[in-house]
């Protein structure tokens, strides 16, 4: 998910439903001891009082005592950092405690991780909450997870040169071991205690990136075992002892509600406990089936009858919303920039074209679930947060209770894209509407509320449909003089409690990033925000899903009509601010033999790069096309995200973006609907891509050292269009909708 635009504490704290954080006291950078765990030892947490982007500016919030920090060193030499991020697949239970170890100099065989709960010590420094998002974790917690380590170390030398009588510069640390000058001797374990007592330094020096031995190396991931040994506890795996199974009839159509129900086949399967309505999404109503197993529930809630009443609430058709959006499409929309197109209409090379995307769905490998256990006096949740701080102001708002009465324990995902963090926190609030229906009806004990895999293809917040229409004048020389651009598509921000921040003058800036960049063209952009009784949310790469496909579709389109190499082409449209640009795709085009090396027959080469969250992908692609069916043979990546932190991370998360990305292509990958009803509900009839599909792929890192960007969800974008571009070369046809279909094109 994007949510760059956040850049007020204050403001989305608010927003959030929590205290935004106190100004005064210590800066952002400033520690707090957070006490010592049970046997001893070294124990750091770190408050981020505001984002990196006012540290200067204003102060800092008050400490807060944390029983969680961010670091222990115990006395067997074991250093265990807490993880402020949900790990679901991207590697920050590895990349992040990398970062310290650094810094801390340990000896990284002895480093383990734990995901954080929700706590204002984990919040993100840039964004103010705790988040998952945006590309964010490594980026925004770079200089933060480093300092931690320099600091705890600083605090070990101290403490060992006090014991040693000597200077702390005669102390040297590294692999875990101090050594004096005299050659005394003593592990991090051992000097542990002793350094908890030392003050914690005001600043501190990092290292020279030239000195780096762990950050920049292919590091394994700390995971790894567990999760290929089938050892890995994930939310959906976790049951405390006592707990009931809990499933919900949700209605068909989005908002809608029971009318009249007759549960008393359902309640006559054995192991069902209870029937009762509750509140569900956007202000519908549906059924909660109680058991002593997801099976009996599941049984239950088919036997089920129910009478829907959704006369109060919109339903949508695709096929309609698909001609209202065309023609929407065909007039101006809210201004985004403004750009001449006086020289289209006697342009002597034109390019008018149509582009239609269909709702997606997020598709994790697991399903939404959580576990939540409410009281009077407190609530208490284990789930796969992306969202930790608004997850818990939800919570806390729909049981009546504090954000401070409610604990949320992190738990491992197996997937999310983004649909583990939604503003309305969906799937929690339903949770707690749940728990309390149980607990009105005089029951109490943790609940597991899991959705199927229908419920989560059926369940909502998709990535938003849209249609593009694209005018382009392009001179003799097939220079771009005029560019008329319109979007159609529901905002994903609109109506959340983000909307202040980042929709300006009525535009989602997440339906519009990435337009027109990197190239230098006049491009006059408005966008229509439909209505729509349809959920949407932010989808792995969020509007670069689609605004990446247009640009680098088009713009190969138009080196076409000038004649002119793709690649040539694109860098020809490319200013001094695009640098980096242009090594990504420089050095995509050298790994790959573009240009150089004769391809099998039938197979031809596609182009594209494009930037997100602050990253640029170039891909350089091989395709066939047979029998009318696309094949992707190969890809070449290049990545530019300043410095590699793991590489092997930054490989495997480019090899998923990349599969994911040609989900998109392939014919199924579409969420359609009919009167308002889904129509997809599993894999059956939901296409994802398979191991089959994947490619071969080499991924190639563009070298420097300066502060690394995002890598979560920046290889995703270019592959769909490289694909169509190679594509097009092979039969001539400019695909201009997603799922591809070559039939029609």
């Amino acid at each position: 998910m994007r949510i760059e635009w956040l850049n007020d504490q204050a403001t989305l704290a608010g927003a959030a439903g929590l205290a935004p954080a106190a100004s005064g006291g210590m800066s952002r950078r400033g520690f707090m001891k957070a006490g010592t765990l049970i046997g001893g030892g070294l124990m750091l947490g770190f408050f981020v009082a505001d984002g990196q982007r006012f540290a200067n500016a204003q102060g800092a919030a008050k400490p807060v005592s944390q029983p969680n920090a961010f670091l222990h060193i115990a006395p067997d030499n074991t250093v265990t950092v807490q993880v402020n991020r949900l790990e679901f697949g991207q590697g920050v239970q590895t990349s992040l405690p990398m970062l310290i170890a650094e810094e801390l100099d340990a000896d990284w065989a002895t480093v383990r991780s734990e995901l954080a709960p929700a706590g204002d010590a984990y919040k993100d420094p840039a964004f103010g909450i705790q988040i998952t998002g945006g590309s964010g974790s490594i980026a925004h917690s770079y200089i933060q997870y480093r300092e931690i380590g320099a600091r705890a170390r600083a605090m070990l030398v101290a403490a060992a040169a006090a014991e040693w009588k000597v200077a702390p510069d005669q102390v040297k640390a590294a692999n875990s071991m101090l050594t004096g000058p005299a050659g005394q001797k003593a592990t991090y374990g051992a000097m542990a205690d002793a350094a908890m007592k030392q003050p914690v330094p005001e600043t501190v020096v990092l290292k020279d990136p030239k000195n780096f031995r762990i950050i920049g190396k292919p590091v394994k991931r700390i995971d790894a075992r567990a999760k290929s040994t089938g050892k890995q506890q994930f939310g959906l795996d976790f049951t405390p002892p006592g707990s009931k199974f809990v499933l919900v009839a949700r209605p068909p159509v989005f908002g809608a509600r029971v009318a009249k129900f007759d549960a008393s086949k359902a309640l006559a399967v054995p192991g069902v406990l209870a029937v009762l309505e509750v509140d569900t999404d956007r202000g519908g109503r549906g059924l909660a089936i109680y058991a002593n197993g997801t099976w009996p529930a599941q049984v239950a809630r088919d036997a089920l009858v129910v009478e829907w009443d959704t006369s109060a609430v919109e339903k949508v058709s695709s096929d309609q919303q698909l001609n209202e959006y065309k023609a929407l499409a065909q007039k101006p929309g809210l201004p985004v920039h403004k750009a001449d197109t006086s020289k289209l209409a006697g342009a002597p090379k034109k390019i008018t074209a149509v582009y239609e995307f269909p709702y997606l769905a997020h598709a994790p490998m697991e399903p939404l679930n959580c576990v939540i256990d409410l009281k009077a006096d407190g609530c208490t949740v284990w789930a796969g947060s992306q969202f930790q701080t608004v997850d818990q102001g939800a919570i806390a708002a729909t049981a009546g209770l504090k954000p401070q009465q409610v604990v949320l324990n992190t738990m491992m995902a197996g997937g999310g894209f983004g649909r583990r963090a939604v503003p309305t926190s969906d799937y929690l609030v339903e949770a707690v509407n749940v728990a309390k229906a149980w607990k009105a009806s005089g029951k109490s004990g943790p609940l597991k509320v899991i959705w199927t895999r229908q419920d989560d293809i059926k369940g909502g917040y998709y990535r938003p449909s849209h249609v593009h229409r694209a005018e382009l004048g392009l001179d003799e020389k097939g220079h771009i003089v005029a560019w008329n651009h319109t979007i159609v598509g529901q905002s994903i921000i609109t109506g959340t409690p983000f909307e202040p921040m980042m929709v300006k003058n009525g535009v989602d800036n997440t339906m519009v990033e990435g337009m027109g960049e990197p190239y230098d063209v006049p491009m006059n952009l408005s966008v229509h925000n439909v209505k729509a009784n349809v959920p949407v949310l932010w989808w792995r790469s969020v509007g670069s899903t689609h605004t990446a496909y247009v640009m680098e579709t088009l713009i190969d389109e138009a080196a076409h009509a000038a004649k002119m190499d793709p690649v040539a082409y694109r860098k020809s449209l490319m200013s001094d601010k695009s640098k980096r640009h242009v090594a990504a795709l420089d050095l995509a085009v050298a790994k790959s033999g573009y240009g150089k090396k004769a391809l099998p027959k039938g197979q031809a080469w596609g182009v594209a790069v494009h930037e997100s969250f602050n990253t640029v992908v170039a891909y350089v692609v091989t395709a066939s096309v047979k029998k009318g069916v696309p094949k992707l043979h190969k890809v070449t990546a290049a990545v530019h995200c300043n410095q590699a932190v793991n590489p092997l991370s930054i490989e495997a998360q480019v090899q998923g973006a990349i599969l994911m990305g040609l989900g998109m292509t392939l014919p199924g990958a579409a969420i359609t609907l009919k009167d308002g009803v889904v129509q997809q509900q599993n894999f059956s009839d939901y296409t994802v891509a398979r191991i089959n599909d994947m490619p071969v792929v080499e991924v190639h890192i563009v070298p420097s050292n300066d502060a690394p960007t995002g890598m979560g969800e920046p290889g995703l974008p270019p592959l769909a269009p490289a694909f169509a571009n190679a594509i097009f070369k092979l039969t001539g046809k400019r695909l201009r909708k997603l799922p591809f279909d070559l039939a029609t094109a």
